[in-house]
Parts: structure tokens; C-alpha cells; sequence
């Protein structure tokens, strides 16, 4: 596709590269510009830098805020065509300038990003000269916001591939220029991974092709535009689990082999003095209302995709009142292998499976927004940290399931 590219500096190669990618952001994109801009100069100075926009063509002034945007690093604009839109397009155009350019290091921000320092430059682009290829966000974030990763991305890519990357979809990344390269061949690429699904992506094959990988604390929590996770769940739910499900098939000998985690290294200075994250604030009735419609919209389907013992313990479930809704992990885990399952034998419109998903993630989370309740950051934390136990100690149910053939179609 035609890519349009401003470059007034007539940058030719650069050793880091600091890519955002974004979709109308006018109003935020000046921020991390300027905050990248002060991390390259604070601590990448002995190297040639610059940042790039990579863009869908935004008809806000995404492009002029951030080319006025006042930076001594020198900056590059990309575009997609008109009408080309995900952040997945916007960055394999970002990973094919930054091998162009012959970069070591790319270093991706999100572009509304608010809590941004120099220092998380810093820390996604130091690991990259330490001979880590992948660096994935450690912060500290509040227990409701991340509610897709602290649900089914973390706990089911721990389990599957057995890597502790707490931030699987964090939006921040450092990358170093050899798996850019490996990006660039588009492995299992479709029109979930070019869109959101390009996060979880980037995760699964830098574990699946051993690159080094390490976790980097940021010093602060993320601050972004945070959503009730039941309010705004939009396409973002169908493409990262779609992109999940799809690269279990390509990587079944990897994750086979896979039975406990490891840990992850952790570039940083550890927790330390813990700055709060802004609360989130959740609709809980609207959670549990949107789990019992899905009772009424798509209990046959969950008939056919879930086996019977754990269709009929979800039923269980369906009956309980809100206020003592009750969503065991070890439930919620063999709902999810499930539907893996039935995501790689089914042959129709996989977005009707994935939405009949959707109910039931509702239904989790309600269920965990109750049992966090009066938990502090920390203390969800180590609740989260143990259903990610309780999907690993269920790994057997995947394995033993995985691949027999038959079941019924839904």
C-alpha cells in the first residue's frame, strides 16, 4: 500500500527509534512526543535517535500536532493510506522504517499516554543494549483497569507458553532491530493481528522464538484514557482472544512442551515508594445484567462449546444473585480452554463465537470486581497472581482435550 511519509530532517539511519502510533490524537500526541524527546536526549545522547508518528491518516491534525511538536530529536511522519486503520497497519509501517533506518532499538509509546517520563524511555531502550530483544511494561496499574489482561491475556498466555509477562497488551514495548526483522515476515498476519490484536502478537512470538525478554519497571503507574471495562469493550475483545486462539494452532509444539512458568527478569528499581493510579470506576449491575442476557441470547451455543460438566457448574453460576455472584477461576479457565477448543474446529463466523464469550467475561469480571473489593492494589495483585496458579494447575484439561477431533458444531 501507498505509505505517505514526511521526513524535514531527511533522516537516513538512526540508531533508537521512539515509534507512536495513533488513530486522532491531536489532543494527546504532543505529550509522549515531548517526553521521548527528553528520555533520548536525558539518556540516549551518545546515539542518533529519532521519533516517529506512525498514523492512519487522522483527520484531527494528529500529523501537524506532532511535527509542531517542539523536539531537538528529529522526527519522521508516517501515514497509511485513507480509509487503512488499526494499530497493527500503523506499526509493521513503523517496524519497516526502523529496519530501514538500520536501527538497534524501537522503542513504542502509546499516544495518550499521560503519566510519561524521560525515565520509561530509559527503561524500554536500556534492556535493548543489554542483549534483551523484547521488553515488555511492569506498573503499576489500578485493578480495574486491564481488565481483558488480568482476565484471560495474562493468566492464559502464563499457562500456555509459560512466561510471566505481566503486561502482555501493555501498549509499551522496546524492541530490538533482530525481531523487528522477524515481525516483518508477517507470521499467521490477518485483520485481527492489523488491528488490536497486534499487542498480544508481538508477545506470543517473541516467546515462541526464544528472544530474551525482560520486564521493565516504569517508576509509575499508567495513566491513559481508562474505561469501565463493561461500558467501551468495542472490537478490541474479539481481536486480542481471536489473535490468541489463532496462534495456538501454528505454535502447538512450542506450548505442548510447556507445563509450569518461570519467572521473567525485571529491569528497574523495583516497586519502590508506590505512586496510586487513578480509580476506575465499574458498573457492576451493568456487568452482571450484561452476563444474564447472554443466559437468554447464548445459552445453546455455550451448550455446544463447553463440556458438559463445566456447562452445567456455569449454570450454577447463572443462578446466583449479583451481590453473591461467586465465578471460580478454575471454572473460568476450562470455559476458556473451551473455547479454544471450539475456535479451531469451528467453520463458520467466529466473531458470533467469540461474541457468545463475551457474556461470560462480563460475568468474570463482576464476579472479580466483588471479590477485589476492598482489596488494595497489592493485595488484587497477589489475588491475580493466584488464578494465573489456578490456570496452570488446569493446563492438563487443554492438553488432554486439545486436538481429539469431533465435538458438536455450534
Amino acid at each position: 500500500m501507498a505509505l505517505h511519509e514526511e521526513n524535514p530532517s531527511k533522516v537516513k539511519r538512526a540508531d533508537i527509534v521512539v515509534g507512536i502510533p495513533s488513530y486522532n490524537e491531536a489532543q494527546t500526541i504532543s505529550h509522549p512526543t515531548t517526553q521521548a524527546d527528553l528520555g533520548l536526549l536525558q539518556f540516549f545522547g551518545d546515539k542518533s535517535s529519532v521519533i516517529i508518528n506512525c498514523d492512519n491518516n487522522s483527520p484531527d491534525g494528529t500529523k501537524e500536532a506532532f511535527l509542531n511538536t517542539p523536539t531537538k530529536t528529529p522526527k519522521i511522519y508516517l501515514s497509511t493510506p485513507s480509509g487503512v486503520r488499526g494499530k497493527g497497519n500503523n506499526l509493521i509501517e513503523l517496524f519497516a522504517k526502523v529496519n530501514e533506518l538500520g536501527a538497534h532499538a524501537c522503542i513504542i509509546i502509546d499516544a495518550d499516554l499521560k503519566s510519561i517520563t524521560p525515565r520509561w524511555i530509559r527503561n524500554l531502550g536500556e534492556p535493548l543494549f543489554m542483549d534483551f530483544g523484547f521488553v515488555a511494561p511492569l506498573y503499576v496499574r489500578h485493578k480495574y483497569d486491564g481488565t481483558i489482561t488480568n482476565n484471560i491475556a495474562y493468566p492464559f498466555i502464563r499457562s500456555l507458553y509459560g512466561r510471566r509477562v505481566r503486561q502482555p497488551i501493555g501498549g509499551e514495548f522496546g524492541i530490538s532491530g533482530e525481531i523487528v526483522r522477524i515481525y516483518l515476515e508477517r507470521e499467521f498476519w490477518n485483520n485481527e493481528i492489523s488491528q488490536f490484536g497486534i499487542d498480544i502478537w508481538m508477545t506470543t512470538l517473541a516467546i515462541a522464538h526464544d528472544i530474551p525478554i525482560c520486564q521493565s519497571y516504569m517508576g509509575r503507574p499508567k495513566i491513559h484514557r481508562p474505561k469501565d471495562p463493561g461500558a467501551d469493550l468495542g472490537p478490541m475483545f474479539e481481536q486480542v482472544v481471536g489473535t490468541i486462539f489463532n496462534m495456538m494452532i501454528p505454535y502447538e509444539p512450542y506450548w505442548r512442551k510447556i507445563r509450569w512458568s518461570k519467572p521473567t527478569a525485571v529491569f528497574g528499581f523495583g516497586l519502590g515508594e508506590m505512586e496510586l493510579p487513578p480509580s476506575v470506576e465499574v458498573d457492576q449491575e451493568g456487568l452482571y445484567q450484561r452476563f444474564l442476557q447472554g443466559v437468554a441470547q447464548f445459552q445453546t451455543v455455550w451448550k455446544k462449546v463447553l463440556a458438559p460438566e463445566v456447562f452445567a457448574k456455569l449454570m450454577e453460576v447463572t443462578e446466583l444473585v449479583r451481590e453473591h455472584l461467586d465465578f471460580p477461576t478454575q471454572l473460568w479457565a476450562h470455559i476458556l480452554f473451551d473455547y479454544a477448543i471450539a475456535y479451531q474446529r469451528f467453520k463458520g463466523d467466529k466473531k458470533m463465537l467469540l461474541d457468545s464469550l463475551i457474556p461470560l467475561y462480563f460475568g468474570r469480571v463482576c464476579s472479580f470486581v466483588q471479590r477485589t473489593d476492598r482489596m488494595s492494589i497489592q493485595e488484587a495483585e497477589e489475588y491475580i497472581d493466584g488464578q494465573c496458579l489456578v490456570f496452570e494447575e488446569a493446563r492438563p484439561y487443554l492438553d488432554e482435550r486439545w486436538g481429539k477431533g469431533g465435538g458438536e458444531d455450534v
